[in-house]
């Protein structure tokens, strides 16, 4: 399990191909503090920017020294216990570890995509009443060759002699 030095090191080095993980921005803090959960209803990210803006005025990037103090600053306004974010933050997992995700908004969106009986104009003739496609009948339009007019009511009501 990494530490939290060596974690500062690796979300230093994210996202930033020419860092040498000494020096952390703030988007790159609010990542990691996003990874690790650090966010909810005492601490966001204005928060983090403002207590950010207030240790280094004029700096893009903070060394970890200067990164300690601002947790503390943070966490001491917020009323946030600092060795829990520290905790959280060093047992994050590695920066861009996807976290798990739930599959019940996808499959939501594939049903009601799928739903014929939502189907409107052309594309509703395309299936059956079952939500199975008829082929090639529900695409074209098929001229009805047996002699009679489209209005016609008495069609097959004749004696065939």
């Amino acid at each position: 399990m990494p530490s939290f030095k060596e974690q500062f090191g690796a979300f230093s080095k994210f996202g930033d191909s020419k860092s040498d993980g000494k020096f952390i921005s703030l988007s790159q803090s609010d990542k990691w503090m996003k990874q690790a959960n650090v966010f909810d209803q005492h601490v966001t990210t204005t928060d983090t920017g403002i207590h950010y803006k207030k240790l280094s005025k004029s700096a893009k990037k903070v060394s970890y020294a200067d990164y300690n103090k601002f947790l503390e600053d943070l966490a001491t306004t917020k009323g946030v216990d600092v060795e829990e974010m520290r905790q959280k933050m060093a047992t994050c997992g590695d920066p861009g570890l996807k976290q798990a995700t739930t599959s019940g908004k996808v499959k939501d969106n594939v049903d009601r995509m799928t739903d014929t009986k939502k189907y409107t104009g052309s594309h509703k003739e395309r299936f059956d009443d079952s939500g199975k496609g008829k082929g090639i009948d529900g695409r074209k339009n098929v001229a009805d060759t047996d002699g009679y007019v489209s209005g016609y009511k008495g069609k097959d009501t004749y004696d065939n002699k």
